[in-house]
């Protein structure tokens, strides 16, 4: 199948990042006018940014947030006190640029790219939006796959290949994030199946559902994995049977950051879920990620294990949209700004730490 072997090259192309390169920059840390630690986690972040980039001289030039947006089958089960239509509403409340992800964009200096991946209607005053929408929405998974297995494929390719140009306009750094009525749902069934824990532990109330929808949303989880997981063989499955089209193009867009060697901040639960099932896909991902934020929903601890890293901030957020992406490039920047622009002991004529007295 063309789609399957495509995805097979782009997961061959990944590599480990070149450990020789954590070792040089360590190594300058030492040199840099600051006792060896002082700037705890930013040293950490320098440090893996040089590895990634394969030099010293690292750099975040123009970070950009890829927002996917998508609708959800589920939603048939009432597991979200918001009509489906609100996915579209919000993608044309982003172009208009009176969105969360908006305002903190514009703050930190990212561009920010709105992909329609599978909105179920129609989008007002489109804009800027990229249209590559898999079809309207996916299919409800507590009764048949949420989309198929080429479908699956699509999405990922898609989301690939966003990261791919990126990275050719110059991109270093960047973010994923979503819209999607419904998705917590979907993440949800995908962070069970991924852990193996109780659905109901890592079930939280997403946008807000009060005792009874959360009911339903547990509900559908329920049936979703008793249908499913006896015919899931590996991640692709997965994201077929209980994915979302949003979920998987940020899955593969973690894979496409890997291959072109560019670092990816993780939004939160429904982007960690992608992260996690980009993970499954190829263990290498792991050395271009950076958790950028921890989430209050249950089930994002258990992602973070699986992604291995822990977040940058916690400001207990849960919005999604990749706020928490954009929080975070300023972090990034700052520890790539200190560890590209700080003195030497030696340039800067300032005296070394003393070796203790024998």
């Amino acid at each position: 199948m063309p789609a399957e072997s495509h995805l097979n090259k782009l997961l061959e192309s990944i590599q480990c990042v070149d450990v020789t390169f954590l070792e040089k920059a360590r190594a300058r840390q030492l040199e840099l006018t600051k006792p060896p630690a002082s700037l705890g986690r930013l040293e950490e972040i320098a440090n893996r940014m040089a590895a990634i980039q394969a030099t010293l001289s690292p750099s975040v030039d123009r970070p950009r947030i890829v927002l996917f947006a998508a609708d959800h089958g589920v939603c048939a089960e009432g597991v979200n006190p918001y009509p489906q239509a609100v996915t579209a509403q919000m993608v044309a409340n982003f172009l208009r640029g009176g969105a969360a992800i908006n305002a903190i964009a514009r703050v930190v200096g990212a561009e920010l790219e709105i992909v329609d991946a599978g909105v179920a209607v129609d989008i007002p005053g489109e804009g800027r939006l990229i249209r590559r929408p898999i079809a309207r929405g996916t299919k409800n998974f507590c009764v048949e796959p949420a989309m198929s297995r080429e479908q699956a494929i699509t999405a990922v390719a898609m989301g690939a290949e966003r990261a791919e140009r990126a990275v050719a306009e110059g991109c270093r750094l960047l973010g994923i994030g979503e819209m999607g009525i419904g998705n917590t749902t979907a993440a949800s069934a995908l962070t069970a199946a991924l852990t193996g824990l109780p659905p109901a532990s890592v079930t939280g109330v997403g946008t807000g559902a009060d005792d009874a929808c959360l009911l339903r949303k547990r509900s559908a989880i329920d049936r979703a994995l008793a249908l499913h997981v006896p015919c899931i063989a590996g991640p692709l499955d997965m994201l077929a049977r209980l994915g979302g089209f949003e979920i998987a193009a940020m899955c593969g867009c973690c894979l496409g950051a890997a291959a072109n060697r560019c670092a990816l901040l993780v939004d939160g639960f429904i982007a960690t879920t992608a992260a996690a099932l980009a993970v499954q896909f190829d263990p290498r991902v792991k050395d271009y990620l950076f958790a950028a934020h921890r989430s209050t929903e249950p089930g994002h601890p258990p992602l973070l294990q699986i992604i291995g890293h822990s977040p940058l901030l916690d400001l207990e957020m849960r919005l999604g949209e990749g706020t928490g992406a954009a929080l975070a490039i300023p972090v990034v920047r700052a520890s790539v700004e200190a560890f590209t622009r700080m003195a030497t002991f030696e340039s800067a004529a300032v005296s070394e730490r003393e070796a203790p007295a024998s």
